[in-house]
């Protein structure tokens, strides 16, 4: 049996399996973040890292993940999905498998790097699929598969949390069970890999040219503008996901809960996306989505003991639509840009995370020797520096409010009528 087949030829079960291949992939790229951000305070220990060699070590995902989204987007209509998905199988693999092993800064800075290409493969290979796959329902059946992001953040969180509470939390027996965890989802998607046939995307010659045409397409100034602002909007949802449970631990929050707590409230909002985008229109949202991130942001920096809960809550609804969101405001207005396009959004976003998170690290560093220059001690140290970083970082979504708000007032005058 062959491993590919024409689109129009698939039947109703494999396109069910197909998607729900898709959908475990993108929960494995959802758990290495949740699970690695529930153990950063560890791993600093465990490696004796600083915040900004963390931040480093994070950002290594964020080079990888836009190198994959990229190169993928190029030679989809090539290779097709299913050879982008070994390479995100195997990506896995070697980054799970390297980071269990790791005993240093640079192994897992390494094993870092591999997953983000993996997880950028995924993305690359499953967005554009899953399109051709549900021709008249692309808008619908993409938004449930990006539920599974927030999703695997909420499986990875409760699965570390589950972990620590039988094993105790840090030391190196409990983080490299956590990590060993994700095997098992990577090594069933891989399976479905192998056994399923995918659609033959290589066949229809018209692609080629379509993809230098969605090149030059992504030169026009508004998608240049989106790509930059996506950077930003990655440093506010990632860049405060990573750090916020760490930050915060110290006034008595548990940090898994408050990142499985933001993750269910975000895969719930994006399942019931519709009616807010139809409502509100897509600058709309984006301008709502920074201003509620721009307050929740606000009340972690300021909030201590239950009343977190309370600012994740209103976090995690600011962060719900961005990623998602952007991704749409191309298909919508810039459809011309095609799968590369998203592609590269994408990746855009990573490349911000990957800028800001050794500069987070840096605060944290910065601010933790104020404090303890103040004569913090114990906890409070760690509280006060998280609190300040937070601060910081609320320069993002402020920014992205005076950004949308200028797009929401301009839309008519640029021309921001969907393209069909």
């Amino acid at each position: 049996m062959t491993s590919t087949i024409e689109a129009n030829d698939i039947s109703h079960d494999i396109r069910k399996k197909l998607f729900l291949l898709s959908c475990i992939a993108l929960t494995v790229t959802a758990m290495t973040f949740s699970i690695r951000a529930g153990m950063m305070t560890t791993l600093g220990g465990e490696f004796t890292m600083t915040g900004r060699q963390l931040g480093i070590a994070a950002a290594m995902f964020g080079f990888g993940f836009p190198i994959a989204t990229v190169f993928g987007g190029l030679i989809y209509n090539r290779v097709g999905p299913r050879t982008i998905m070994i390479i995100a199988f195997l990506g896995h693999l070697a980054g799970l498998g390297l980071w269990i092993a790791s005993g240093s800064f640079l192994a897992f800075a390494i094993s870092t790097f591999f997953i983000g290409l993996a997880n950028g493969s995924v993305e690359a290979a499953c967005n554009p699929m899953i399109a051709e796959l549900y021709p008249e329902q692309k808008t619908t059946i993409l938004n449930r598969f990006h539920v599974w992001f927030p999703g695997g953040l909420a499986i990875g969180a409760l699965a570390a949390f589950a972990i620590q509470a039988l094993l105790g939390s840090g030391g190196m027996q409990t983080w490299k069970i956590e990590v060993a965890i994700m095997l098992v989802p990577t090594l069933i998607y891989g399976w479905m890999v192998f056994t399923t046939r995918f659609p033959d995307v290589t066949s229809d010659n018209s692609k080629q040219t379509d993809t230098k045409a969605n090149f030059l397409a992504m030169l026009s100034p508004l998608f240049i503008i989106m790509c930059l602002i996506m950077t930003v909007t990655a440093a506010t949802e990632l860049g405060t996901n990573q750090w916020v449970g760490g930050l915060l631990e110290a006034s008595g929050a548990s940090p898994l809960i408050v990142l499985a707590l933001v993750s269910i409230i975000m895969a719930f909002g994006r399942y019931f996306a519709g009616p807010l985008v139809h409502a509100f229109n897509t600058t709309g949202v984006l301008l709502f989505s920074a201003i509620v991130s721009a307050l929740g942001i606000f009340l972690l920096s300021i909030s201590t003991g239950g009343m977190i809960y309370l600012a994740a809550i209103v976090f995690a609804i600011g962060i719900t639509y961005f990623w998602p969101t952007m991704i749409g405001f191309i298909a919508e207005y810039k459809s011309d840009t095609g799968a590369l396009g998203m592609s590269v959004l994408g990746g855009a976003g990573m490349v911000g995370f990957s800028i800001w998170a050794p500069v987070i690290g840096g605060w944290i560093d910065s601010e933790t020797a104020k404090a303890e220059a103040a004569g913090v001690v114990g906890d409070a140290v760690q509280l006060a520096a998280g609190q300040a970083t937070l601060g910081k970082i609320l320069f993002f979504p402020i920014a992205l409010t005076l950004a949308f708000g200028l797009l929401f007032v301009l839309r008519n005058r640029l021309g921001l009528k969907a393209e069909h």
